[in-house]
């Protein structure tokens, strides 16, 4: 992590990174332990993990906490958290290990955790995948923040996400991967992250694109690639420099369960620097149908009420299943579903109705609604 800038201080980028992680590790948290709670068959010792391969020092260079921190200062706070929460942090520099200790020894109700914090010292390569690929993991948050590029694989997050409860957030700097691109120093940890013959075909399309598609291009194919290793459900958010001028990061989120990406969804939403229409821009660059993928995350409201009437053309079904059959692929949350319906409601366009016996509030539209789509045309 040394001569990484990103970290010196705590500027808004890595604040709302942050914030992301530990706002989606809560409810990831409490849905996994609410699930394992009411499991008809009890499981003994149940447990749930975090893990941070490249934690980085216990605080930035202001002072402010880093994501360690905060983590477990959530899990501190919620007493099933307390007994349950194995947590691991690695990183290959010695003095951030050191760094990271203390601040983690200096937190408040540290010692309440009934699992210590694990603060390992070791560079992130075959060894560590392997040792994940051989075990069947306990429900996992795995967050991957790497300087650069180095460690970074589809093996390493499937090792994870292979595993029932196991999410994956990885964060990753576009400039270094795309300057490693076309670096054939580096040719072997691109293999490691798209794919072999992926990363070659990224760099055959890249030769003659502009910055603004490189991006999307490169942005695209990890995500493809995530898709085809078995993390059905991939979300990105960008960053982009202070400047505003250009992009300076990407999270990434890979979850093979869909509650895991409704949550992660709402979450990235909410963090989004500005909306149109009241849809979240998770801060995408303008996609076109050249990526598939993002563009369908670029997609306005007034689209979406088209899109409805289109795929469910002559259909009748209840709110939350046109949710469920629409959402994933797309940057839309339920509030959007229901304004669109209203929308389409007072133009004509559909018929409402309440199931027997319930009576709809006013201006509102619940998950049990019934729409009806006219034939189209």
């Amino acid at each position: 992590m040394t001569g990484n800038s990103f970290f010196d201080e705590q500027k808004e980028q890595s604040l709302i990174k942050a914030r992301i992680v530990e706002k989606y590790f809560w409810v990831w948290a409490k849905v996994i332990i609410s699930t394992i709670k009411s499991s008809r068959k009890p499981i003994p010792n149940p447990r749930i993990a975090y893990i941070d391969l490249f934690a980085g020092a216990g605080r930035y260079k202001d002072g402010s906490k880093s994501t360690p921190v905060k983590v477990l200062e959530t899990a501190i706070s919620d007493p099933d958290m307390q007994k349950m929460l194995v947590s691991i942090f690695n990183d290959a520099d010695v003095a951030n290990v050191n760094s990271l200790q203390q601040a983690i020894d200096a937190i408040p109700g540290i010692e309440n955790l009934n699992y210590s914090p694990q603060i390992l010292n070791h560079e992130v390569g075959e060894k560590i995948v392997k040792t994940f690929q051989e075990r069947r993991l306990i429900p996992t948050l795995f967050f991957v923040d790497p300087w650069g590029y180095k460690g970074l694989s589809l093996q390493l997050i499937n090792s994870v996400v292979k595993n029932w409860g196991c999410d994956c957030i990885f964060f990753f700097n576009y400039n270094r991967i795309n300057m490693g691109l076309g670096n054939d120093a580096v040719r072997e940890h691109m293999s490691a992250l798209f794919g072999k013959i992926r990363a070659e075909q990224v760099r055959e399309r890249l030769r003659e694109l502009s910055p603004q598609e490189r991006e999307l291009t490169v942005v695209e194919a990890i995500c493809e690639s995530l898709q085809e290793m078995g993390g059905q459900y991939v979300l990105p958010f960008r960053f982009r420099h202070e400047l505003g001028n250009r992009t300076s990061h990407h999270l990434i989120f890979v979850s093979k369960h869909v509650k895991g990406y409704e949550i992660m969804k709402e979450i990235m939403a909410k963090e989004s620097s500005d909306q149109i229409q009241g849809v979240a821009s998770f801060e995408y660059n303008p996609a076109s149908l050249q990526q598939p993928f993002l563009f369908e995350l670029t997609r306005p409201l007034d689209e979406l009420e088209f899109m409805l009437l289109e795929k469910f053309s002559g259909k009748t079904m209840r709110m939350k299943e046109i949710y469920d059959l629409h959402h994933v692929g797309r940057p839309y949350i339920s509030k959007n579903y229901k304004t669109a319906l209203i929308n389409l409601e007072i133009k004509g366009e559909i018929t409402v109705c309440s199931p027997i016996g319930k009576k709809r509030r006013k201006g509102t539209f619940a998950d049990n609604l019934i729409v009806t789509f006219p034939v189209k045309q």
